[in-house]
């Protein structure tokens, strides 16, 4: 993360937030599933196999889904070059939107589909020779490699850019409060605000994008 440009670490932080409020929102409308977080869900599907079958094909087809975003959102990051921040969130945005009008309708099994491909597709704005450089949507790799580059500080060595790892999973969490709190007091239109946030973040990865080009 510590290689991006100033104005995209920003954008980053922004997106683990949405990210966060998110899946806080899909959290709550999924029954305790998740729509960001697939390690959670694959240990929800093996216990339900293990114990509640008739339940495990709720979390199978999330993480079905979030695969399918990933893809998606790969195929639009490889083909958009410098512009691939913008371009991805201008798919999370209209994924977003769909989600908030399924919620409206009240079909919500429509609205956890779109959340979830969103999440997938979020986690390609910053691919980098065809891989993702960090995730948005899941921070167990960001807290382990903010723990190794602690030690490494605490032992003499350089670990630049580390605690920008710890501000990304701050963010992620904050963001989930602010979903969940959302959910509470205006579950009907919690995705639509979720919406409003995506499209807030595309408008700051054009003006990154914009910056980045007027700086190269």
């Amino acid at each position: 993360m510590q290689r991006l440009p100033a104005p995209h670490r920003r954008l980053a932080i922004g997106l683990a937030g949405l990210a966060g409020f998110v899946d806080g929102v899909g959290f709550l409308t999924a029954g305790g599933y998740f729509v960001s977080f697939m390690s959670g869900n694959t240990t929800r599907l093996a216990v339900d196999l293990a114990t509640e079958p008739a339940k495990a094909l709720l979390p199978a087809l999330l993480i079905f889904g979030f695969a399918c975003g990933v893809f998606g959102g790969a195929v639009v990051a490889l083909k958009s070059g410098a512009w691939q921040a913008r371009n991805v969130l201008a798919l999370v945005s209209a994924l977003l939107i769909a989600g908030a009008m399924a919620q409206i309708a009240d079909r919500i099994p429509l609205a956890l589909a779109a959340l979830v491909l969103a999440m997938g597709a979020l986690n390609n704005c910053f691919q980098r020779e065809g891989e993702s450089s960090f995730g948005l949507t899941y921070m167990t790799g960001a807290l382990v490699r903010f723990g190794q580059g602690l030690a490494y500080r605490l032992c003499g060595r350089k670990a630049a850019g580390f605690a920008d790892l710890l501000l990304l999973w701050g963010a992620l969490g904050g963001g989930a409060v602010l979903g969940a709190l959302t959910y509470a007091r205006l579950q009907g239109l919690s995705i639509a605000i979720a919406a409003a946030l995506g499209l807030f973040a595309l408008a700051g990865a054009a003006v990154a994008g914009r910056d980045r080009r007027d700086h190269d």
